[in-house]
């Protein structure tokens, strides 16, 4: 059985709780006791999270643990349970910090040279405090060596499920996913923003628009095509569009595209080929040239920050 112990300090956000079921579904879904969660506090007792009401928990000991998590709190954590923090990879297999108890593995010192994430609002924060830490703000969760990171609270489930996926395989991380009605986790390099968010309609015509393109990527996807999904002129959709979520269509469809082909590229070992054909892109080369305007990187690159891909993907991928 695995020891999993959740540090609670005042202020703890009640969120965290549900990175710590995934552990317990995970129990649940294969009819064994292979995980042993425990609440741990600095003193032991009841702690008041930022909701109000009390948990009980375990007071700190150094005993052998195969997970140690931080969850995010809306308070700082006491100089005392960073200290402990401090020691945690003396008797811990791996340690995780969830959303902005980022800050305490940092303040403990144990992010240094390494890569790390955390909310996207605080990390540039977490960036100039901890100028050791290799900061990536844009990822949903990192890990790095033992020492595992992620974004804001929900990715805590990704990367709940990223750790029982390693512990215990990819099926029953899946059935723990599903039974917490949840899409399979992302990957931990997806970005922490979403392009239909980030557009923003302000009608449900222009919605279903984005809607409509999203599950059709593969398709032509013309302005008069869209205009006609909108029942509008092509001029009156084009000006419409633009005003709803400041953008051209052309370029919303290119950032629709680039989404899912970085989703294909971070949680599939496709060839780049296939991740260009099956998000819409004409050929590869024409992908390549869209990441490079995005994102400053070509899809390779990418690719390997994540940790993406086997060898004979990555050859596929590599420039003709």
């Amino acid at each position: 059985m695995r020891k999993v112990g959740f540090i609670i300090h005042r202020g703890y956000s009640p969120m965290g709780f549900a990175v710590s079921t995934a552990f317990e579904v995970a129990n649940l879904v294969t009819g064994g006791m292979h995980y042993d969660v425990r609440m741990l506090s600095e003193h032991g007792g009841p702690v008041r999270t930022s909701l109000g009401f009390e948990v009980v928990t375990e007071a700190f000991a150094t005993t052998p643990y195969d997970l140690i998590v931080i969850g995010g709190a809306m308070e700082d954590a006491s100089s005392e349970t960073v200290d402990f923090v401090r020691c945690t990879p003396q008797f811990a297999r791996r340690v995780a910090a969830t959303c902005v108890a980022a800050f305490v593995l940092a303040e403990a010192g144990l992010l240094d040279g390494r890569r790390a994430t955390t909310h996207w609002m605080r990390a540039r924060e977490l960036q100039t405090r901890y100028p050791k830490v290799r900061v990536e703000e844009d990822r949903i969760y990192i890990a790095d060596g033992r020492i595992w990171t992620s974004a804001g609270m929900t990715a805590g489930i990704d990367l709940a499920l990223a750790l029982i996926e390693e512990d215990l395989g990819i099926e029953v991380s899946r059935s723990v996913a599903r039974k917490l009605v949840l899409y399979h986790r992302r990957a931990g390099g997806q970005s922490q923003f979403s392009s239909l968010l980030e557009l923003n309609p302000k009608s449900d015509r222009i919605q279903s628009v984005l809607t409509h393109a999203r599950r059709h990527l593969t398709e032509r996807l013309s302005v008069e095509d869209l205009a006609e999904v909108a029942h509008l002129s092509p001029r009156q959709f084009s000006r419409a569009f633009h005003n709803e979520t400041g953008q051209s269509p052309a370029k919303a469809i290119e950032h629709l595209r680039l989404e899912a082909a970085r989703t294909l590229m971070e949680d599939t070992t496709h060839p780049m080929d296939v991740v260009a054909q099956q998000t819409g892109f004409a050929d590869r080369d024409r992908m390549r040239r869209a990441f490079l305007r995005t994102f400053g990187q070509p899809p390779l690159a990418i690719r390997r920050a994540a940790g993406g891909g086997d060898a004979q993907a990555v050859a596929h991928a590599l420039p003709r």
